[in-house]
């Protein structure tokens, strides 16, 4: 089977691509590059080249952008070229020069897709690519998806050449007589990639001369066996897993009850930005006997483990937030949060509410202006009902609520710092409506 016969059948075999489409294909002006763009072009897909300058390798870079603008000129292809200056966005990030260059790079070739309506952006990484992919991430440590190589398609990135090796590239320039360039950069071996391709390949390659097909036909028998894998562990997440507004709640004797765990919780857990170290701790404290009241956090979300769940949420930006209430009306603390206050005659007509979202008062008793704000250490109340004082961490505890909400409990309080309600749970007994109150303050708690 021809080069370009192997693309074809390998672009129809995974739906990667529609001749009645446009597409973007990442020129550098290397052979990878190059071959696929020539490709592409003589299976009759339509295709505008676009060419990064990064301004690293100095001349180089400039005959490589020259290069690719001679190549589309001959062959009729409309090329983009866009500048960077990479190392000041590397610096001004705290990046590596190659993520900075990836970002870069990615970024504005999304930015171009969506101008000139491509269904897609094709790169030329090619068997050996997926190989190191995959032998990176196995030094790295990783789980079963990351041994599957580098995929077919990721979002809009189609990588149609996959199915081809190194060789097979320069074999079809070379019966062409298609030159390229060659980055300079790539024969160093001063990053993880280039020592792989430099270094541990050829030795792989010494012990068995097929390595690099054999490896990537494991990673796609691993692929396959992947499919089946994160759909069980799929089914797992869902059955050990519940949503609450905001928060994912794990249950905890569910999920040890799961054939694979570890790997249930990694699959939730992952997606709220906790890194395989933290998942991993967080497992193992799932094995002890003291486990409840444990904080983790990520950069997006933090745990809780609380008794029998695993209760994940995002972390509050305002936690410290207070609110000063003058007068009666109605006052949005937050997005999700508003109480209306009204002072209202206590006549035949009037009624107690029973409801927990609302909280009836003597207005004689309260004193404005009241605060609105989160539950602080050693706050107190007495309970409505009751005569003694009790922490309100403790009436907490007693309704079995966990450190989360906790944290969140909202309390209102009077002029002299007293604290009147606990929003939606119990109001103070010292502001209660009795049988001489006259008029009466009521607040109710609206959720959004």
């Amino acid at each position: 089977m021809s080069f370009i016969e192997k693309i074809h059948d390998f672009i129809r075999h995974n739906r990667l691509m529609d001749k009645n489409k446009k597409y973007l294909v990442a020129l550098s002006g290397g052979a990878d590059s190059v071959s696929l763009i020539l490709a592409l072009k003589e299976l009759g897909f339509d295709v505008d080249a676009v060419h990064c300058n990064f301004h690293l390798r100095g001349k180089e870079s400039e005959r490589d952008e020259q290069f690719c603008i001679s190549l589309c000129k001959k062959k009729g292809i409309e090329i983009h070229i866009v500048h960077f200056n990479t190392l000041e966005y590397a610096a001004l990030h705290k990046i590596s020069i190659e993520m900075a260059a990836r970002n870069l790079r990615y970024a504005y070739f999304e930015q171009l897709r969506n101008d000139i309506c491509a269904d897609g952006i094709c790169v030329g990484h090619h068997r050996e690519d997926s190989v190191e992919t995959l032998l990176i991430n196995l030094i790295r440590g990783t789980g079963i998806n990351g041994l599957t190589g580098i995929a077919p398609k990721n979002g809009f990135i189609l990588r149609p050449m996959l199915c081809v090796s190194r060789a097979d590239i320069e074999k079809y320039l070379n019966d062409k007589g298609q030159d390229f360039v060659t980055d300079s950069t790539n024969l160093i071996d001063d990053v993880t990639r280039n020592k792989i391709r430099l270094n541990l390949m050829p030795l792989i390659r010494s012990i068995n001369p097929s390595a690099d097909k054999d490896i990537a036909n494991t990673a796609n028998r691993i692929n396959e066996a992947a499919k089946v894998f994160n759909n069980a562990i799929e089914k797992a997440a869902d059955r050990v897993s519940t949503t609450k507004g905001d928060c994912t709640i794990i249950n905890i004797p569910s999920l040890l009850n799961e054939i694979s765990p570890e790997y249930t919780l990694y699959n939730i857990l992952s997606r709220f930005s906790f890194s395989p170290a933290t998942i991993e701790d967080i497992y193992n404290k799932l094995q002890s006997q003291v486990q409840s009241g444990k904080i983790f956090s990520s950069a997006t979300h933090r745990i809780l483990i609380d008794r029998n769940d695993i209760i994940v949420e995002p972390i509050d930006k305002g936690t410290d937030k207070r609110m000063t209430v003058p007068e009666c009306g109605t006052y949005v603390y937050s997005e999700t949060t508003k109480l209306r206050i009204k002072e209202t005659e206590i006549d035949g007509s009037f009624k107690i509410s029973r409801e927990k979202h609302v909280a009836s008062f003597d207005a004689t008793k309260v004193k404005f202006p009241i605060k609105i704000r989160k539950t602080a250490e050693g706050d107190w109340f007495v309970p409505f009902g009751m005569n003694g004082k009790k922490l309100i961490s403790d009436y907490l505890t007693d309704r079995k609520v966990s450190l989360f909400d906790k944290q969140r409990q909202l309390v209102i309080t009077d002029a002299d710092g007293n604290i009147i309600w606990i929003v939606g749970e119990r109001p103070d007994n010292r502001f209660k409506i009795e049988s001489g109150s006259a008029k009466a303050l009521v607040i109710e708690l609206v959720k959004n």
